[in-house]
């Protein structure tokens, strides 16, 4: 018994102690989120006809109570708004709410007489004021993108919203108003204008207070999303750029994809000595770097332990595709992080490359077939090429491109022919007695990068519609012949997602479960080529390179796979080219702008 009773004591405090400080900002998030539906309906349905509190009603001024409903209901919508930032840890929304949940409690005091949501309110603002240092992450970058979906979906919520409003008075309605006149209604009362439907009494100053109350709250919330105050997203700058091609001088060579990290879309973290970086982009809250880190080993942790920082301090989801073996074991060890295989990466050792054999019949036989219909291949570096030529060729990519939004992040430079790229390795195919075309004889193009000082990784491959299967192939087995006379020993091909699964699932014995795993990515082949890229890459006899993808939890997978996929450009949630804010000027991200000053002093 005695021992019971300390364990209770330690119950007992627990308690009051309250949850750990680390909790707070999800546990106040669902809190927020109940408050918010409370305010909501508080503003909504009509008051409780018997209420203890009811005769407080008869004392108040005659506008207060349409007033107050306004004010319940569009303190309701920001906390639904706002939950999300709260749960992510944002200094912005934790302000707001400490502004708004007072105003959602004197609104459901006043106007619904609601002392649980009074006291629920309230009590809210203790753990959101004794823990405010929990909230403390910086705002994501600003983008018109947010505004327009804030629009969009503010927009159908506040009509569907109002439709409730209108409709849930029916003792009140003057006749019997059909559908089209009630969203007539809603639509004028957005905009604070009467509509056609009429009540009795003070009721159509309550509903008029609330349906102006949810316009005025889309415009408000859209047009701050717009203008708010600039956050800038990090990009490269000139001399971050130059920074990582001395690492890549260096150390290149480690990695296949460390010359994408030249992507001028990403920023970029370095470890305090300088002789290590990561580079990444923010997509949809996920910091998301591909790759392995750039520059010595050594100082890899010390990169790593920055970009967690900077994902820590904007409370950005962190995660990494596509790094190596050594690269996953060097980002678990160093955060805490999990690493889940991701797929292959087909890499030909050009040693050992030849169309001979019955293995390369089929690429063999693809070959000569279509160098004896006329075309040639020419491989050469970037710098060997003239000015109009590398522009036919920028021209004929973005024209022969099958997608509206460029594709590609991790393993994708997004740009030909820039003049500090002249290591890259390009290949070309040429039918010179077709019909001339927009881009002569030109039809097809492939695009590799720089993999330390005797290897190239392709970047995109085009081609022209109206040109004869195969170009691809072609292509790739010219650049493979004539590596040895570039100084070229490896290359490296496209990445097979899931390569593993799609191998092991053909093959006799397989079980039920990797069976229809396979037919599953089989399936999803129609839309996102895994099937297909994998069977492209096999026709090479490549060796197989496996590649990571690490994340912090198994539940921020699919959000980390829609950020993927958004930044691949397989997901495409662009805005209309009309709407798009020009790229602002190149900005260094805030780790940059502290070493600069670190070195001016």
């Amino acid at each position: 018994m005695s021992g019971e009773v300390p364990a209770r004591t330690g119950r007992l405090r627990g308690v009051l102690r309250g949850p750990r400080p680390e909790a707070v900002p999800a546990l106040v998030a669902r809190a927020c989120t109940l408050v918010g539906l409370l305010d909501i309906a508080a503003g909504v349905f009509p008051r409780f006809r018997h209420s203890r509190m009811h005769t407080l009603a008869e004392v108040l001024p005659g506008a207060f109570g349409p007033f107050a409903a306004a004010l319940s209901l569009s303190a309701g919508v920001l906390l639904l708004l706002l939950a999300h930032g709260l749960r992510r840890r944002k200094r912005r929304a934790w302000r707001a709410a400490v502004l708004l949940l007072p105003a959602g409690a004197l609104a459901q005091f006043t106007y619904r007489h609601s002392l649980i949501g009074v006291l629920i309110s309230l009590a809210l603002l203790a753990p959101l004021l004794r823990h405010r240092d929990e909230f403390a992450a910086l705002p994501d970058p600003r983008s018109r993108w947010r505004a327009l979906a804030n629009f969009v979906l503010m927009g159908a919520g506040s009509l569907v919203l109002g439709l409730v409003i209108v409709s849930v008075h029916p003792n009140r309605l003057v006749g019997d108003p059909s559908v089209a006149d009630r969203i007539s209604h809603v639509l004028y009362g957005l905009f604070g204008f009467e509509g056609p439907v009429d009540y009795q009494g003070n009721t159509s100053w309550t509903v008029a207070f609330s349906l102006g109350a949810l316009g005025l709250l889309t415009a408000i919330t859209t047009i701050y999303l717009a203008f708010r105050p600039e956050h800038p997203a990090a990009r490269l700058t000139e001399d971050d750029e130059a920074r990582l091609r001395a690492l890549l001088e260096k150390h290149g060579g480690r990695d296949s994809l460390g010359h994408f990290a030249l992507r001028r879309d990403k920023a970029v973290v370095f470890s305090p000595s300088g002789k290590a970086a990561v580079t990444y982009r923010v997509v949809s809250g996920v910091m998301l770097a591909s790759g392995d880190p750039i520059g010595d080993v050594e100082a890899w942790p010390g990169a790593i332990e920055r970009f967690m920082d900077e994902a820590k301090a904007h409370s950005w989801t962190p995660a990494v595709m596509g790094c190596s073996e050594t690269g996953g074991e060097v980002w678990t060890r160093e955060t805490g992080l999990d690493a889940l295989e991701l797929g292959d990466e087909a890499v030909v050792n050009v040693a050992d490359f030849s169309l001979a054999g019955r293995a390369m019949r089929n690429v063999r036989q693809m070959v000569k077939r279509i160098e004896r219909a006329g075309y040639e291949t020419r491989v050469r570096r970037i710098r060997d090429l003239s000015e109009g030529e590398l522009d036919r060729i920028r021209r004929a990519a973005e024209d022969w491109r099958g997608t509206d939004t460029e594709r590609g992040f991790s393993m994708a430079l997004g740009r030909i022919g820039d003049p500090a790229d002249g290591d890259c390795l390009i290949a070309t195919a040429h039918k010179a007695d077709a019909e001339p075309g927009p881009y002569g004889d030109l039809k097809a193009v492939l695009h590799f990068v720089p993999w330390g000082a005797d290897g190239v990784s392709l970047d995109l491959m085009r081609r022209d519609r109206s040109a004869d299967p195969g170009m691809n192939e072609l292509l790739i087995v010219a650049a493979l012949q004539a590596a040895p006379r570039l100084g070229i020993t490896r290359v490296s091909l496209n990445f097979a997602m899931f390569r593993s699964a799609l191998a092991r699932g053909e093959k006799i014995g397989a079980g039920p479960v990797l069976r229809a795993w396979r037919g599953l990515l089989v399936f999803l082949s129609r839309w996102f080529q895994i099937e297909s890229l994998y069977k492209f890459n096999a026709k090479f006899r490549p060796d197989w390179e496996p590649r990571f993808v690490v994340y912090r939890s198994s539940r921020d997978l699919p959000r980390i796979g829609l950020a993927a996929m958004q930044a691949e450009g397989f997901v495409n949630l662009a805005l209309p080219r009309v709407l798009r804010r020009r790229a602002p000027a190149p900005r260094p991200c805030p780790h940059g702008l502290a070493e600069r000053d670190v070195r001016a002093a």
